[in-house]
């Protein structure tokens, strides 16, 4: 496939991106070697590959959800730099 500078100008627009001239010539040649290699790939023959979203195999990795019992006020503000009774106490941010 051919690309031409006045498309990738009008992509580039779109992009609201601002190409020197300089530019717009490395991408029309570098954009017309990716489209020439999507072209080699549509010349294979995929009608016995199944369709995937995944490259691999993948299942849940999610653990089942189960109720525990939470850490104690006094454990949970062991580490914290400041507290304020059982919360934690952050600077203002407004």
């Amino acid at each position: 496939m051919k690309i031409n500078k006045k498309q990738v100008e009008h992509v580039a627009h779109l992009a609201r991106l601002t190409l020197t001239e300089e530019e717009l010539e490395k991408m029309t040649g570098q954009l017309d070697n990716i489209l020439s290699y999507v072209d080699k790939l549509d010349e294979l023959d995929t009608d016995q590959v199944v369709a995937t979203s995944h490259v691999f195999s993948v299942c849940n990795a999610f653990r089942e959800d189960s109720v525990k019992e939470s850490l104690p006020p006094k454990e949970a503000l062991m580490n914290a730099p400041q507290e304020r009774g059982d919360m934690f106490q952050v600077p203002r941010i407004i």
